[in-house]
């Protein structure tokens, strides 16, 4: 057994997934104190390029045609084939659809024990894991002999997993591949008709504390005034005031922008899940006991119809 950390790199379309970069720095930090290094596993057809920026010591490259896209089966056996011979010390999954799909059954099959939800190490090597939607942070000893982790966002940067220097890129044998239970017929781009909050600088964030939908305007005119975006929490995507694909939260999606804006929110570990990324977080609320002044930068105890018309005028004004 070697010391060595893997990370299974998880990219669509020719595009790394931002969580492989932060479990790259996830990685290197973990590899500090085991002694080891930090591997990029990556699977994939004609797809060496994409190891080009990966803080890594070397990138282990698995080439095959059923790897260019994702399938679990595909995937599950090239894993349990690369582990099983290299063992490593520890093994490095997004906690997404691919990673938690993956890391489960090799657990299974390879018998060996599975942290879920990591959200970073200790300087000594122990896992830190949220549960109950992160209002619970567990610590504990990485179990061996080989441990695999699904890692969350938010412990660290990405960028602290991206390399001006191109890593050594070394090709490792595949498995035979054949009689998969699952194969991709083809790739269905979903619709777009909406703006990517997940990609937005400046957000305006409403909650239950905005009372109804026609109140919703106050939010917009702020957004139009300061060239944000309105999105929401689940009590108001599920009033149908905004569109799904404004909803912010753990079964929306997760953002970073430059700034948060949050009226009316709460902050319930779902939703503060899904912003700790976030540059700057600014919060309105009326309950000054509210989560969400745990994780805000700048904090107002009011109400939001107070302040709200107020500051888009004053905003006005100053453009």
């Amino acid at each position: 057994m070697s010391q060595d950390i893997y990370v299974l790199i998880e990219h669509l379309r020719g595009q790394v997934a931002e969580l492989s970069y932060t479990m790259l720095a996830a990685g290197r930090e973990l590899a500090q104190g085991a002694g080891g290094n930090v591997v990029a596993v990556l699977l994939g057809h004609n797809a060496k390029e994409l190891g080009k920026d990966f803080a890594a010591d070397k990138v282990l490259y698995l080439d095959h045609a059923l790897l260019a896209d994702f399938t679990s089966d595909a995937y599950q056996k090239a894993l349990a084939d690369l582990i099983g011979k290299d063992q490593p010390r520890a093994v490095l999954f997004g906690n997404s659809s691919i990673g938690a799909d993956v890391a489960s059954v090799l657990s299974m099959r390879l018998d060996l024990p599975l942290v879920s939800s990591c959200r970073s190490f200790t300087q000594d090597g122990k896992f830190v894991s949220q549960i109950c939607g992160g209002k619970i942070m567990a610590e504990g000893e990485l179990p061996g002999p080989t441990a695999l982790v699904t890692m969350v966002p938010g412990g660290y940067q990405p960028d602290q997993g991206r390399s001006a220097a191109a890593p050594s890129i070394t090709e490792a044998p595949v498995p035979a591949l054949e009689a998969l239970r699952v194969a991709l017929s083809k790739y269905i781009e979903p619709e777009t008709g909406d703006v990517d909050i997940s990609k937005e600088p400046l957000l305006i964030a409403v909650g239950r504390g905005i009372q109804n939908k026609d109140n919703i305007e106050l939010a917009e005119n702020l957004a139009q005034a300061i060239g944000g975006v309105v999105c929401g929490s689940r009590p108001v995507i599920d009033q149908g005031w905004l569109a799904t694909s404004r909803l912010v939260g753990k079964s929306g999606k997760h953002v970073k922008p430059k700034i948060y804006f949050a009226m009316g929110i709460s902050g319930a570990p779902e939703h503060a899940e899904a912003i700790m990324q976030s540059d700057t977080i600014i919060a309105i609320n009326t309950d000054p006991k509210a989560p969400i002044f745990d994780v805000a930068k700048y904090g107002v105890e009011g109400d939001i119809f107070d302040l709200v018309e107020v500051l888009t005028e004053k905003v006005q004004q100053a453009k």
